[in-house]
């Protein structure tokens, strides 16, 4: 719409400083973004109604259309992607689903087993370094004992 730089509001604003007053520019900037305000919101209304006339009309599918005969690439994915979808999207009753789901479980199994040798695995390592921790305890008290003695 308006293209202004900062060099024109800089303007603007020492020429709306000197015209009005500092007294009452707050005011004056006050009404003025009210204005705009009220201006963007009547835009963006206009621009609704506009857009939803243009989905009653049917001009959507019309510009779908006329977009997909342009991209030829684009509607091409769009097909691949919508093919791709109806394959992920499989009946638990056929062969393939039956398939999908003892595959799922084996999963789950294997997932299950891996956790389990984790924290196995951590649990060893804590009741190893508990165990150095414990010997090293027991000879720091025995090198403190001779030293008692002396």
């Amino acid at each position: 719409m308006f293209d202004l730089g900062f060099a024109e509001l800089l303007v603007i604003g020492v020429v709306a400083l000197i015209v009005v007053g500092p007294k009452d520019l707050p005011v004056l900037f006050r009404k003025v973004g009210n204005f705009m305000g009220k201006a963007r919101g009547m835009a963006r209304d206009f621009s609704r109604a506009m857009n939803d006339a243009a989905d009653e009309s049917g001009v959507r599918d019309v510009q779908k259309t006329f977009k997909s005969a342009t991209n030829p690439l684009g509607s091409a994915m769009d097909g691949v992607k919508d093919a791709a979808k109806s394959m992920t999207n499989v009946n638990p009753e056929s062969n393939t689903g039956k398939l999908s789901a003892e595959r799922e479980a084996a999963k789950k199994k294997i997932e299950a087993s891996a956790a389990r040798a984790a924290a196995d695995r951590k649990k060893r390592e804590a009741d190893e370094a508990l165990k150095k921790a414990e010997e090293m305890e027991s000879a720091l008290k025995a090198d403190a004992a001779p030293e008692k003695d002396a």
